[in-house]
């Protein structure tokens, strides 16, 4: 059985976008979608540096659109489930057929705007631990007034709240962490401080008519399959301001009996949690059109 998933914020890089548009026909679908949103994703994924595309309300739709254009990319393939980490969840929303790929981009167009104004009203961001043990780790983090905000399983845990909060995190660090890395990203999101965008993404999501998913989708607010298409969109904004929890979608992974894992563009971050916590099964990031042969031989075997 074969599990799709999509990354979230910061594993966008500068000119990641790049080898993709040389695939028959890509560069033209980037570029109605930009016209579609109204941001020029061929730009921010060729040439934009790495603070243009660290801009919340860029670095958003441009992971959806490298995801749903690498996803295409391994033609008619039906996973036996789908997920996405944060934003991602947008993309696992158009790979399970929820949203269409232009409703998907326009909707998390909106989501980063708005979270870029919730993120301007305060002084805030996210730091990864490396290391500890996670129910230490997260006791120590509420003593600290810090968020939980992703619990990725594998031992990681990424904690977000104000920058003077992180950076007392940083001195004093919960035990059996070895270090605390800031994330490139322009914010606490998955926290309370993401509240104000949650409206914002509500009123827009009203305008959507969503279809059921076809295939299994797996929510990372709890990790458990959700089958209605109106019950995912609502996810998708409630998110915005609720933890990931990736590690739950990990064990569902595992009792839905998982034996592969690709990860669509920009890969590397959530194949590398699977690798610790899923052993057993494969797991192929796909990073360039060079991954794609891989994949599609992955495809072949566990689809």
């Amino acid at each position: 059985m074969l599990v799709l998933v999509a990354p979230g914020q910061g594993a966008q890089t500068p000119g990641f976008l790049t080898p993709w548009l040389d695939l028959p026909g890509s560069a033209d679908r980037v570029g109605a979608w930009s016209d579609a949103i109204g941001l020029d994703l061929v730009h921010y994924g060729t040439q934009a540096d790495a603070d243009a595309i660290r801009d919340t309300a860029v670095a958003q739709p441009l992971l959806v659109a490298a995801g749903i254009l690498s996803a295409a990319a391994l033609g008619d393939t039906v996973p036996g489930a789908v997920a996405g980490h944060s934003v991602g969840e947008f993309t696992a929303a158009a790979f399970a057929g929820v949203l269409d790929d232009t409703a998907a981009l326009s909707l998390v167009r909106r989501r980063g705007l708005a979270m870029a104004e919730a993120a301007a009203i305060t002084e805030t961001g996210m730091s990864a631990l490396l290391g500890g043990d996670p129910e230490v780790s997260v006791k120590h983090l509420e003593k600290l007034g810090i968020t939980p905000a992703n619990i990725n399983g594998a031992g990681q845990i990424v904690a977000a709240g104000t920058l003077a909060q992180l950076a007392v995190l940083n001195e004093d660090k919960p035990e059996g962490v070895r270090k605390v890395i800031p994330l490139k990203v322009a914010g606490a999101f998955h926290t309370h401080h993401m509240a104000p965008a949650v409206d914002t993404l509500a009123k827009a999501a009203a305008e959507l008519a969503p279809a059921d998913p076809k295939v299994t989708y797996v929510s990372n607010k709890d990790g458990e399959p959700v089958a209605s298409g109106a019950e995912v969109v609502q996810r998708l904004v409630g998110q915005v301001a609720n933890p990931v929890r990736w590690d739950l979608c990990m064990e569902t992974f595992q009792r839905l009996g998982v034996t592969a894992l690709i990860e669509v563009c920009p890969g590397g971050t959530l194949t590398g949690l699977a690798k610790r916590a899923l052993p057993g099964v494969k797991t192929l990031a796909l990073k360039t059109p060079d991954d794609l042969d891989a994949a599609r031989e992955l495809i072949a075997e566990h689809a």
